[in-house]
């Protein structure tokens, strides 16, 4: 067997081809939902199996990110201590988190009502900082995930100020394209840093893998290693399109 991670900077080619497969999923269904938005329903987006397609897309994403966090910590450790290890996932997440505020720039500019306050990309760059405080819990991660997205779901029931949006509780009127608060998608990416540090402990992979060289695999394991590139790029692409062949539609 050919270990295809040694290949691409030790990336483990199956986690990468979940990702892909969330990014397709991703995909399409932006595609129905900018459709929906500019007046071409093709289908309900916001209940039923397209909110349900939409929440597992999303929770799909951010239990990847737990379960390479994993990945990712244990093998900078071996090199990396101190503040030295906290700083790399500090300038990574920050990063991440201010291209989530220029989404929120964009999108206030753009669209106004609706604008992307705490999205996807909020929440991975958030999550991401602090993360590092909890991987040392390794598989005990799971209960405290499960706990975090039980907290979740009860303050869902509750009102707040919007400046607290990002924590899960805000004012009945609030109203975003993308919205992920702390509570409780922090809590999948805890409960995939458990996953992560029982599959793949100190960085390695305990079970055996084959090598799958058939194209479709490849393909989705090569979108999941952009997947950032891919996210920030594919809305304009989509609404470009979209507003191209409007007059077809």
């Amino acid at each position: 067997m050919t270990d295809q991670s040694a290949a691409f900077k030790g990336r483990y080619w199956e986690i990468d081809t979940v990702r892909g497969i969330a990014i397709v999923m991703m995909v399409a269904f932006h595609i129905l939902f900018d459709l929906s938005y500019l007046g071409i329903p093709l289908a309900d987006v916001h209940s039923g199996f397209w909110r349900l397609f939409a929440l597992t897309t999303a929770s799909l994403f951010v239990f990847l990110v737990g379960l390479s966090l994993s990945i990712s910590y244990a093998r900078s450790s071996a090199h990396l201590h101190g503040s030295a290890l906290m700083m790399k996932y500090f300038r990574r997440g920050l990063g991440i988190f201010l291209l989530g505020l220029l989404i929120t720039l964009v999108t206030w500019l753009m669209i106004g009502e609706g604008m992307i306050i705490f999205g996807i990309l909020h929440l991975i760059g958030l999550s991401i900082i602090i993360a590092p405080f909890f991987i040392r819990f390794g598989c005990a991660n799971l209960m405290v995930g499960i706990g975090v997205v039980l907290i979740g779901i009860g303050l869902s029931v509750f009102e707040g100020p919007i400046w607290l949006a990002w924590m899960g509780l805000h004012p009945s009127w609030f109203y975003s394209l993308d919205y992920e608060p702390l509570f409780p998608w922090f809590g999948l990416v805890l409960i995939g840093i458990a996953v992560g540090s029982a599959l793949y402990p100190e960085g390695k992979r305990l079970f055996a893998v084959p090598d799958v060289q058939a194209f479709p695999f490849r393909a989705l394991s090569a979108a999941g290693r952009h997947s950032l590139i891919i996210y920030l790029l594919h809305q304009p692409i989509i609404l470009a399109f979209i507003l191209l062949f409007r007059g077809a539609l």
